[in-house]
């Protein structure tokens, strides 16, 4: 029996990638207009060796880059990349189709929801607050929490114990097989994977489930409860 579903935030619940690339394109020509003398190309670039370098979190992606281009880190161009790159990822914030109406479809249902995220806690509360889930959930789990990401299974582990959950009596969703759907499944936790949200051009997947579309978890789960209490 399901008792609980656990997410995967980024490229699961919302197109984080599709936002991200948008927002940065958007502080690179905010900052271009602001007097910064490199062309689109060269930014582009080497903003890309910045989140390579120290993640795709990294806060202080801007700084760095005007660091690098420039020697020094003039606060008026700063300030356009910022504010650019800020209302732009607001605008691109929005959870994929069906995403609340199956989340509070699976809360109605009874199941405890949860969240694991290799996003740092302020980010991921961040999002969720936005997209005005903040409340739905029963467990968030962020890096911060236990100081790894998946698939270690200490994050997987801590999502278990605050739901009070079984592993085989909890689905975890996600979209990548390496981190979401094996780091969870290494833990003896059931596997949904979020095709709709791949990134990757995965393949094929050792998932229990495939989502085409995450409205799918609702049969998912129907079924798999039927006749059991």
């Amino acid at each position: 029996m399901i008792r609980a579903v656990v997410f995967d935030l980024d490229n699961t619940l919302v197109d984080f990638m599709r936002m991200k690339r948008n927002a940065v394109e958007a502080g690179i020509r905010a900052m271009i207009d602001a007097g910064l003398a490199h062309t689109a190309e060269e930014i582009d670039r080497t903003v890309n060796e910045i989140y390579e370098e120290q993640g795709i979190e990294y806060q202080r992606v801007f700084n760095m880059l005007l660091e690098r281009l420039t020697g020094s880190v003039e606060h008026k161009i700063l300030a356009a990349g910022i504010i650019a790159y800020r209302r732009a990822r607001e605008a691109m914030l929005v959870p994929y189709p069906h995403v609340h109406m199956t989340l509070f479809r699976l809360a109605r249902m009874g199941l405890k929801l949860g969240i694991v995220s290799d996003a740092p806690q302020l980010e991921a509360w961040l999002r969720l607050c936005y997209l005005n889930l903040h409340h739905i959930f029963d467990a968030v789990v962020t890096f911060e929490d236990t100081g790894l990401r998946k698939p270690d299974p200490a994050p997987f582990r801590r999502v278990l114990s605050l739901l009070g959950t079984e592993p085989n009596e909890t689905l975890m969703v996600g979209d990548w097989e390496e981190r979401d759907i094996i780091g969870a499944a290494n833990v003896g936790m059931l596997t949904a994977f979020a095709r709709y949200g791949d990134t990757f051009g995965t393949c094929t997947t050792s998932a229990d489930y495939e989502l085409p579309d995450i409205r799918r978890l609702i049969d998912i789960v129907r079924e798999a409860n039927e006749g059991k209490g």
